[in-house]
């Protein structure tokens, strides 16, 4: 199998690569960082692009800012480009499970119910565009995945361990609510199987949801952290964050946003039947074994 790969340096395009030369695959990796062949999709196709039966896109611009050219032109302009440059190929698409209703919650959401109409920021809405644009393109795979986390994460644990003040974490609801989470090792299983499985569009998470202080618990365990978890009822989490948003950061609180509340107060849950029976996905349980080393 010869494939190629976008954001090849990032936390899921290493991941990807790294998964791919370990089945003996031929793989070609693209990226704007040192150490891969130079691609800045946002700039237009690939002149001379290497033959290959699929090409992995896993370069995306990721912020919770409302609005940004730059995303814009990664995330839409940049996946139109990966698709002209290999039209005959095979075409894995990673996309995000933010392309769901943000303002409600997503409670075993199957893949209909996305793209929609409203999002809370441009990454959602830069997204849902890009799998709109693939949607007559054919042989193509979208994958959504939900929380990705593991080893080499650069986004969801930094973030997390950042919010920690002293030893007090402060999350939005009760800490009951489910969320399906998707460990890197799960998604870059999903990618491989994309490469040949049926075309078509699936949520990508581990075996079953979690509630989310949970999650949160066993990951301290881990890490050995001592830290206690405060909770912030999501109503009025979700008014400091429009406050947030537009005027005043509250202290502790700088990375608040309607786009946290929205992930972290409400139910994410996606259900995965269509992996399963299309590409024969089995996913392994939620698990932070090993993330004092992450």
């Amino acid at each position: 199998m010869r494939i190629a790969v976008t954001g090849a340096t990032g936390f899921v395009g290493a991941a990807v690569c790294r998964a791919a030369v370990a089945e003996g695959w031929e793989v070609h990796a693209f990226g704007r960082r040192p150490g891969v062949r130079h691609w800045d999709i946002a700039s237009g196709p690939l002149a001379d692009p290497p033959e290959v039966d699929a090409v992995v896109h896993a370069a995306a611009a990721v912020a919770d800012e409302t609005a940004s050219a730059e995303m814009w032109r990664t995330n839409v302009d940049g996946t139109r480009h990966v698709a002209d440059t290999f039209p005959g190929a095979r075409l894995v698409h990673i996309s995000t499970a933010s392309v769901y209703d943000p303002f409600t919650a997503t409670v075993d959401a199957d893949e209909t119910a996305a793209p929609v109409a409203r999002y809370l920021n441009a990454y959602g809405e830069s997204k849902a565009a890009a799998e709109r644009l693939l949607t007559y393109r054919p042989n193509t795979v979208v994958l959504r995945p939900h929380a990705v986390y593991g080893p080499g994460d650069t986004t969801l644990l930094p973030r997390l361990l950042d919010s920690i003040r002293g030893r007090n974490l402060v999350i939005v609801g009760d800490g009951r609510t489910r969320h399906s989470l998707t460990s890197i090792d799960n998604l870059t299983n999903a990618v491989l199987l994309a490469c040949t499985g049926k075309p078509g569009i699936y949520n990508i998470t581990d075996a079953e949801p979690v509630a989310l202080e949970d999650a949160l618990r066993e990951m301290f365990r881990e890490r050995g952290l001592r830290v206690r978890v405060r909770h912030l009822p999501v109503r009025l989490a979700w008014n400091l964050a429009a406050i947030a948003e537009n005027t005043w950061r509250p202290p502790g609180l700088a990375q608040l946003s309607r786009y946290a509340v929205s992930h972290l107060g409400f139910e994410r849950t996606m259900d995965i039947t269509a992996a399963r029976r299309g590409l024969g996905y089995r996913p392994e349980p939620t698990s932070f074994t090993g993330a004092a080393r992450w």
